[in-house]
C-alpha cells in the first residue's frame, strides 16, 4: 500500500513540475492579429439619398483622396473597380456584398502597394441607416498590418495600419456628409 501513496506522489510532483514549467515557458509569437476599424457619422440628409452617393460602387469621388475611380461589373458581387488618389497611388477593389433593400455594401482590397496603404487583407463593409429624417453611416473595416511577419518597422505596424484605415474613414465619412447636405 506505501508502495501506491509513494507512486502517486511522484506522479503528482511531476504534474506539479511540468505545470510550472509550462507556466513559466516563454510565449511564442505567431505573427499579426487581425485588427477593426469601426467610424459612424449622421447626415442631415435622408437615408436613400446617402444611399444613392455610397450605393454606386463604380463612384468613390466623395472620399477626398481619390481623385479617379474605373471599374465594371457595376454594384454585382465580383464587380471591380480601381480608385487612383491624387498622390498616385493605385487601390484595386471588388465589391463581395451588395444589399440594396438593407442599404449595405461590402467589399475587400484586391490589390494595394503597402505603400499606399499599410494593410493586408483588408475587408470592409458601408451601411446606410434611416435615423428619422437623417441618415447613420457606419463604416466599419477589418485587416491585417502591413507588414505580416514579427517585429514589424513603424510604418507597417498594427498601430499605423488602425491611423491609416481610420484617416480614410474620418476622412471619408466627412467628404460623404458634405457631399449628401450639399456643402
Amino acid at each position: 500500500m506505501s508502495f501506491v501513496i509513494a507512486r502517486r506522489a511522484v506522479v503528482v510532483a511531476a504534474l506539479s513540475l511540468v505545470s510550472a514549467g509550462l507556466a513559466t515557458a516563454p510565449a511564442f509569437a505567431h505573427g499579426p492579429s487581425r485588427q477593426k476599424v469601426v467610424e459612424k457619422i449622421e447626415i442631415n440628409a435622408p437615408a436613400d439619398k446617402v444611399w444613392a452617393i455610397v450605393g454606386n460602387f463604380q463612384d468613390m469621388s466623395w472620399l477626398p483622396p481619390v481623385a479617379k475611380t474605373e471599374g465594371t461589373g457595376g454594384n454585382d458581387v465580383g464587380a471591380k473597380r480601381k480608385l487612383t488618389l491624387k498622390d498616385g497611388g493605385v487601390i484595386e477593389e471588388s465589391v463581395t456584398k451588395y444589399d440594396a433593400a438593407g442599404k449595405s455594401i461590402a467589399y475587400k482590397i484586391d490589390n494595394v502597394d503597402v505603400k499606399v496603404l499599410p494593410v493586408n487583407n483588408y475587408s470592409s463593409t458601408i451601411t446606410v441607416k434611416d435615423a428619422g429624417g437623417k441618415t447613420e453611416v457606419e463604416w466599419k473595416g477589418a485587416f491585417y498590418r502591413g507588414f505580416m511577419n514579427n517585429d514589424p518597422p513603424p510604418e507597417l505596424s498594427d498601430e499605423a495600419a488602425i491611423k491609416a484605415v481610420t484617416g480614410v474613414y474620418t476622412a471619408g465619412l466627412a467628404g460623404l456628409k458634405a457631399k449628401a447636405e450639399g456643402k
